[in-house]
């Protein structure tokens, strides 16, 4: 399966979508996926001069990729600025995601950017660590500082020129590096991206946000770097920012990681 035809949701009734997804290594679905689906069913139903500039999603409940996923939009508020929606992704075993999505007409105004990249190699410096097909990793070297992962992302599966598809893009490659801030909070000397092998932790993610600032192409390479903030009843959040190659801040990124050491029978 390609992105394309992940993002290729089948209509099934007034404002309800239903799409699918591939088997990952680890079984279940991939966090990413359903938030970036989700998206995808929002933007069917919202103009296109209309743009994401913000989401919020509720991991509910794990989900099985031998079902479809049933995608049910609610449409919060027609303005004539600002679009709101609320989407419920759905399976047998019941609600496994909850997703509100804002959007904006563009308007002009000023343009201020505070966040700046760190100083990392470029991408073509460095080695891929893809644990999938659909999008290439490539872990920069990690600073002294506890609970930080820096990667260069971009997809490899064809989006198009789509504002919209890019969106859901970012989406679905968003939920891949805030976990390994985290892991790198508790366990500095595992190297992120390093992942085989048997694990003492389990992870999850709990709820994920973006907030999309300016224009971007996925195909080309982004800076994602995500920040740790610290762990507390096993939740970490993890905060970070995406650039690309220029330096220009192109989202924000914010998750918390559920985090649990596996129990051992003594």
């Amino acid at each position: 399966m390609n992105f394309a035809m992940m993002m290729n949701l089948e209509p099934h009734g007034p404002d309800t979508f239903v799409g699918i997804g591939p088997k990952y290594p680890w079984g279940g679905l991939y966090g990413g996926q359903i938030v970036a689906q989700a998206l995808r069913a929002a933007t069917l139903t919202v103009e296109p001069h209309f743009r994401v500039h913000s989401l919020h999603a509720y991991f509910i409940r794990r989900g099985d990729h031998e079902e479809p996923i049933r995608f049910e939009v609610d449409r919060i508020r027609n303005g004539r600025s600002f679009v709101t929606r609320s989407v419920v992704a759905r399976q047998p075993i019941g609600a496994i995601l909850n997703l509100s999505a804002s959007f904006q007409v563009d308007e002009p105004a000023p343009d201020m950017q505070i966040a700046v990249p760190p100083p990392v190699p470029q991408p073509d410096a460095l080695a891929g660590t893809n644990w999938m097909a659909m999008f290439e990793r490539r872990f920069a070297p990690r600073a002294d500082e506890k609970g930080r992962a820096v990667a260069w992302l971009r997809m490899v599966d064809e989006v198009g020129d789509q504002p919209a598809m890019n969106a859901c893009a970012l989406a679905y490659m968003s939920d891949d590096l805030p976990t390994d801030a985290v892991v790198a909070l508790l366990y500095p000397e595992r190297v992120p991206g390093e992942w085989d092998g048997p694990h003492s932790f389990w992870t999850a993610s709990l709820d994920h946000a973006i907030w999309f600032h300016r224009p971007l192409r996925v195909d080309d390479w982004q800076l994602q770097e995500f920040t740790c903030h610290g762990l507390i009843s096993s939740r970490g959040l993890s905060v970070g920012h995406v650039f690309d190659t220029e330096g220009v801040h192109l989202a924000t990124i914010s998750q918390e990681v559920l985090l649990r050491e596996l129990r051992t029978d003594s």
